[in-house]
């Protein structure tokens, strides 16, 4: 086989054709399709620059709700000690008045029956001086019936009052 050499007007044509298509391309589609393509470019680089800027946001954001939940922990934290304080604080104060009525009542009741003590014991003293006036009052009247037993009984009041 043999190689075909192109002659020179052939040559010449094409490259004249090339130049001319060359000079149209580049007056009519070269320009828009550089426009087209920096378009295309600039969009894509807004897309990732809002991209990263969503991503930032969102991190921002995430930083944002994760303090959020720590400050709301802290918050129920709070709440729930005060809630056990105050739970503590009222059974304690509940037990502190149990125990001051308690004493309250046991304090009533030893006077209670230190009153009735009293009371018992005066009865059995009044009982006991009636008692002793009933059998003076018995003894005198079986010694007084006598006359002459009255008399001795007289003389010696009578000798006490002069020796006092």
């Amino acid at each position: 086989m043999e190689l075909v050499t192109p002659g020179i007007g052939l040559i010449f044509w094409q490259t004249v054709t090339f130049i001319i298509v060359l000079f149209l391309l580049s007056k009519f589609a070269w320009k828009p399709i550089m426009n087209a393509l920096h378009e295309r470019e600039a969009s894509i680089e807004n897309a990732l620059s809002a991209a990263e800027k969503a991503k930032l946001e969102m991190q921002g954001l995430k930083a944002e709700n994760e303090k959020l939940l720590a400050e709301a922990r802290m918050e129920r934290d709070r709440i729930l000690k005060e809630a056990s304080d105050a739970a503590n604080m009222l059974v304690e104060t509940a037990k502190q008045k149990a125990n001051e009525e308690g004493g309250r009542m046991i304090a009533q009741a030893r006077e209670s029956i230190e009153n009735e003590k009293r009371a018992a014991i005066t009865e059995v003293k009044n009982m006991a001086a009636a008692l002793s006036v009933d059998i003076a009052e018995r003894i005198l009247r079986k010694e007084l019936s006598n006359p002459q037993a009255q008399q001795a009984l007289a003389q010696e009041y009578i000798n006490e009052v002069t020796l006092n």
